[in-house]
C-alpha cells in the first residue's frame, strides 16, 4: 500500500504541476485547448488524491501496521468506526485528507465553467494548483503518510484517546475543512482578477457564492466543534478560547465581513479595494491557522524548527502575502470606486459597519492568540491569554453588532429618512426594552446580559418582521395563501431571506452566550448511597459500574436524579482509560433541556470506586447555542439557494394555477 500511495501523490503532484502551466501557457498564448486540459486535468487529479485517501483508509482498516502511520494511528481492538476517523486524527493524515478537499474544490470549479469560461478562469485554476501543489508537496516531503515501519510492529497505538472518545469526530474536522479549504476559490478568483486586470465586478459575484459554501461550512464545523467540546471534556463549558477554536474562528470572521461589504460592490460598485484585501486576508487566515496549530508554535516557539512544516507553512503565508498585497499595491489606483455613500443612514453604511465591527472583533480574537506567542519570544517566557481578555475585549463590539443587524434590513439602499425607521424600528425596539426590564425585574445580576436579550429581542422582532413583509408582499401580488406563499417568496429574495434567517440565528447565539452569566456549579465527593441537593436536583450517588470494552475500560459512576419527590432517571458520567493515555477521559452526562441543561461530570475515584468527585452545573440556554448554529447554517444554505432548485419550486407552485385554468 505505501509504494501504490506514494505513486498516487507522485501522479498527483505531477498532474497538478501540468495544470498549472497549461493554464499559463494556454492563456498567455491564447490556445482554448489548453487551457481545457487545465481545467479537465483536476479530475484526475481528484482521482488521484481520492485513491491515495482510500489506499490509507484500508491500510488502516487491514490493520496493515508495516506503515508507520496506521501503527501510529490504530490498533486491532479500535472500532472500525474509530478507524475510519483515525484517517485524520493525527498531522500526515489530516493532510491527506485536506488535500482530498482541495482536489475536490478544483474539481467543482473546473465542473462549473465547463460551458462558458471566463477570461480570468486560467489564472484562477493556476492559482489553485499552485496551491495544491504546495499540500502535496507537504505529503511527499516533510509529512510522508506512507512511510514504512521494519520491521512492522504487532499491533499498533490507536488513535489519540480523545479522538476514539465520541462520534462528533466523524463530522467536525471534515466540516472544519471544507469551510477552510473553500476559501481558497474566493482568493483564486481575486487574484485571478488582479493579475489580468480584469476589475468588473463579474469576480465579486461568482466569488461571492463559492465564500458563502465555504462560509456555511464553517458555521456548521464550528457548531460541531463546540458541540464536541461540550459533550466530551467533561469541564462543562463549549468555548475556552484555546488558539486552535480562535484560528478557527478568525476566517470565519472575515469572510462575515466580505459577504456583507461584497453586497455593496455588487450594488454601488464599491469597496472593491477592500473586498480583494478581505478574500486574500480569509485565504491567508486559514494558511495561518493550519502553521499555527500544526507547527508547534502553540505549544513553544522553540519547537517551530523540529520539522520543515513549520517553515513550510510560514514560507507559503509569506508568498500568499506578498503576492496578494503586491497586487493590490500594483493596481491600486484602478480599484478605486467611482460611487460614494449618498447618507449615513443607508443600507449600505449599515453593512459596512457590519463589516468593520466584525473585523474589529477579528483583529481582537488574534491579538490575544499571538500575544503568548510574542512574549516568548521577546522574553523566553510562557503566558497565557483567557477567557477573561476576549469575554471583555467583545462585549461592545458584539453589543453593536447586534444593533446593525437589527437596524440594517429596516433601511433602504442610498438613503432613509429618521421618521420611516424610527416607524420600522418602533416595534422591534419596543420588545427590546420589555425584554432588558423584565431581565433586571427577575433579578439579572449581569448589565451585559441583559444588554444582550434586549439587542437580541430587537434583532429578531426585527429580522421576523422583515421577513414578514417579504412573504406577504408576494402573496398579495400572487393571490395565495401566506404559508403557501413562503417557499417561493423565500425562493424570490433568498439572499435578503438568507440574510434574515442568518441574523436571527446570530441572535440566539448571543441570548445562549449571555444566559451562560447565569450557570451555577458545584465539585462534590459522595460515598455509594450518599446524596446532594442542587438546583432543585437530589442528586445520590449509586456506585461505581466497571464495563470493559475492547479497545477501553470504561469507569460508570451512575447517578440517580429525582426533583420534587418525583424520579427523573439516571445518569451515567464516566471515566474512560485507554492503553495510550496517561490520564483518563471523561465521558460528562447531559440532560439537554429547552431551558437549561443538567451537567453531570465524575472526576475521579476514591477508595476503590467506593467514593467519586462529581462537577455538576445547571447551565442555562446551552440548547440555543445548537438551534442558533443550525439556523446560521439554514440561512446560508438559503442565500445559496441554486438556481435550478428555485426554478423547481417556481413550476410547482405554478402548477395549480394552470390546472384551475385547464
Amino acid at each position: 500500500m505505501q509504494v501504490m500511495g506514494n505513486i498516487a501523490l507522485g501522479l498527483a503532484f505531477a498532474v497538478a504541476a501540468y495544470g498549472l502551466l497549461a493554464a499559463v501557457v494556454g492563456a498567455r498564448r491564447r490556445r482554448p485547448a489548453l487551457v481545457d486540459s487545465s481545467r479537465t486535468a483536476a479530475y484526475s487529479l481528484l482521482v488521484l488524491v481520492l485513491a491515495a485517501n482510500a489506499m490509507l483508509l484500508v491500510a488502516i482498516l487491514s490493520n496493515d501496521f508495516s506503515i508507520q502511520y496506521v501503527a501510529q494511528n490504530s490498533s486491532r481492538e479500535t472500532p472500525a468506526f474509530f478507524k475510519i476517523l483515525s484517517l485524520w486524527s493525527a498531522h500526515e493524515g489530516s493532510l491527506l485528507l485536506w488535500n482530498l478537499v482541495l482536489s475536490g474544490y478544483l474539481a467543482a470549479v473546473a465542473f462549473r465553467f465547463r460551458g462558458s469560461q471566463p477570461e480570468t478562469l486560467p489564472w484562477a485554476l493556476a492559482a489553485m494548483y499552485a496551491i495544491s501543489l504546495f499540500y502535496l508537496f507537504l505529503v511527499l516531503v516533510p509529512s510522508r503518510p506512507f512511510v514504512a515501519l521494519d520491521p512492522a510492529p504487532a499491533d499498533g497505538r490507536g488513535p489519540l484517546p480523545l479522538l476514539q472518545n465520541h462520534w462528533l469526530m466523524a463530522v467536525h474536522p471534515p466540516f472544519l475543512y471544507l469551510g477552510y479549504i473553500g476559501f481558497s476559490v474566493p482568493f483564486a478568483f481575486a487574484m485571478a482578477s488582479l493579475w489580468k486586470g480584469s476589475l468588473s465586478d463579474w469576480w465579486i459575484r461568482t466569488t461571492r457564492r463559492w465564500t458563502l459554501v465555504a462560509w456555511g461550512f464553517l458555521t456548521v464545523g464550528l457548531t460541531l466543534g463546540a458541540l464536541w467540546s461540550y459533550a466530551v471534556l467533561g469541564w462543562g463549558g463549549y468555548w475556552a478560547w484555546d488558539p486552535v477554536e480562535n484560528v478557527a474562528l478568525l476566517p470565519w470572521l472575515t469572510s462575515t465581513a466580505f459577504l456583507h461589504t461584497s453586497m455593496i460592490q455588487e450594488r454601488r460598485g464599491m469597496l472593491k479595494l477592500l473586498n480583494l484585501a478581505l478574500a486574500i486576508t480569509t485565504f491567508a487566515l486559514t494558511t495561518f491557522g493550519t502553521f499555527l496549530t500544526r507547527s508547534g508554535v502553540v505549544a513553544s516557539v522553540h519547537t517551530f524548527a523540529n520539522s520543515l512544516v513549520g517553515p513550510a507553512y510560514l514560507g507559503f503565508l509569506v508568498v500568499v502575502l506578498s503576492a496578494g498585497f503586491g497586487l493590490v499595491a500594483l493596481r491600486g489606483r484602478e480599484l478605486r470606486s467611482a460611487g460614494q455613500f449618498d447618507a449615513a443612514l443607508a443600507r449600505e453604511s449599515a453593512l459596512l459597519g457590519n463589516a468593520w465591527v466584525t473585523l474589529t472583533l477579528a483583529f481582537m480574537v488574534l491579538l490575544g492568540t499571538l500575544f503568548p506567542v510574542v512574549v516568548e519570544v521577546a522574553s523566553n517566557r510562557q503566558v497565557t491569554v483567557g477567557a477573561p481578555y476576549f469575554d471583555q475585549a467583545g462585549t461592545v463590539p458584539f453589543l453593536l453588532l447586534l444593533v446593525l443587524m437589527g437596524i440594517g434590513p429596516l433601511l433602504a439602499w442610498r438613503r432613509t429618512e429618521w421618521r420611516q425607521l424610527r416607524g420600522r424600528a418602533g416595534v422591534p425596539a419596543a420588545a427590546g426594552a420589555l425584554v432588558v426590564v423584565a431581565t433586571v425585574a427577575v433579578g439579572g445580576r449581569s448589565w451585559a446580559a441583559a444588554a444582550t436579550f434586549g439587542l437580541a429581542a430587537f434583532v429578531l422582532v426585527a429580522n421576523a418582521g422583515e421577513l414578514g413583509r417579504i412573504v406577504t408582499a408576494f402573496a398579495r401580488s400572487n393571490r395565495r395563501f401566506v404559508l403557501a406563499a413562503v417557499p417561493a417568496a423565500v425562493a424570490r429574495n433568498r439572499r435578503l431571506a438568507g440574510a434574515l434567517i442568518v441574523h436571527s440565528g446570530v441572535a440566539v447565539v448571543a441570548c445562549a452566550i449571555a444566559a451562560s452569566a447565569y450557570a451555577s456549579r458545584t465539585e462534590v465527593t459522595l460515598a455509594t448511597g450518599q446524596q446532594v441537593t442542587f438546583e432543585g436536583y437530589v442528586l445520590r450517588y449509586e456506585g461505581l459500574r466497571p464495563r470493559p470494552e475492547p479497545q477501553r475500560m470504561v469507569l460508570q459512576a451512575p447517578v440517580s436524579v429525582t426533583r420534587d419527590g418525583r424520579s427523573q432517571g439516571v445518569m451515567e458520567p464516566a471515566l474512560n482509560l485507554y492503553p495510550a493515555a496517561a490520564e483518563p477521559i471523561p465521558t460528562p452526562a447531559i440532560r439537554y433541556g429547552a431551558l437549561s441543561d443538567l451537567y453531570v461530570s465524575v472526576l475521579g475515584f476514591d477508595d476503590q470506586g467506593g467514593r467519586a468527585t462529581f462537577r455538576i452545573l445547571r447551565n442555562p440556554g446551552v440548547t440555543w447555542l445548537w438551534a442558533g448554529g443550525a439556523l446560521m447554517a439554514l440561512g446560508g444554505l438559503v442565500g445559496y439557494w441554486p438556481r435550478q432548485l428555485r426554478a423547481a419550486v417556481r413550476s410547482a407552485l405554478r402548477a395549480p394555477r394552470l390546472a384551475e385554468a385547464r
